[in-house]
């Protein structure tokens, strides 16, 4: 007896999933995503409470927060539109998205932008990872996530250029920072 074709025919393409193959948690992921572009939010609101709007740095972090608030509004729509509940993290993620604000932000403009480099890299690489977890499981989640991905790394690269790098203690304040990123995300996307 002949096994059955998996191979796609000429002019096919293969399914992206099968019966058995493991398939993106999309739940888990717009929960994340979610809790992180709220961080954001939180991150800008505490810079902008320190430098105000008079300082030259508040124009872009003021930009950023505005393309943040977009994100987490669109996150909020799918949250709503598929029943998946919020983290219960999120006053933590308030609270702590503020302060990690405000304090770089009374580091001076330099930390201010280092904070968003350093945050920036991780939502690239958590990104970067959730496209290739979901393949052509759920394409409309998928663009979004590239569309927003491009803006992030614009925020990291106008934060580069902005003079993170030159803030004082750069490496560790990256690493400190990129760090709890990582904490933050592994957190939400379970509770």
């Amino acid at each position: 007896m002949a096994e059955p074709q998996t191979t796609p025919r000429p002019g096919m393409s293969a399914p992206g999933w099968r019966p058995g193959d493991a398939r993106a948690d999309t739940g888990s992921m717009i929960r994340v995503d979610q809790a992180g572009e709220y961080g954001a939010t939180r991150i800008y609101a505490g810079q902008l409470a320190v430098l105000g709007d008079r300082h030259p740095a508040s124009r872009a972090i003021a930009r950023m927060a505005a393309q943040e608030r977009r994100h987490l509004d669109a996150f909020d729509r799918l949250m709503a539109e598929r029943g998946i509940r919020p983290t219960l993290l999120q006053p933590v993620w308030n609270v702590a998205g503020h302060a990690l604000g405000a304090v770089t932000a009374l580091m001076g403009p330099d930390a201010a932008m280092a904070c968003t480099a350093a945050v920036e890299t991780e939502i690239d690489e958590h990104y970067s990872e959730q496209l290739r977890a979901l393949g052509e499981d759920d394409p409309d989640l998928a663009a979004t996530i590239a569309e927003f991905r491009a803006e992030e790394i614009e925020h990291r690269e106008t934060a580069i250029a902005a003079g993170a790098e030159n803030a004082l203690g750069y490496p560790v304040l990256s690493a400190f920072i990129r760090a709890g990123c990582r904490a933050a995300i592994a957190l939400s996307k379970r509770i």
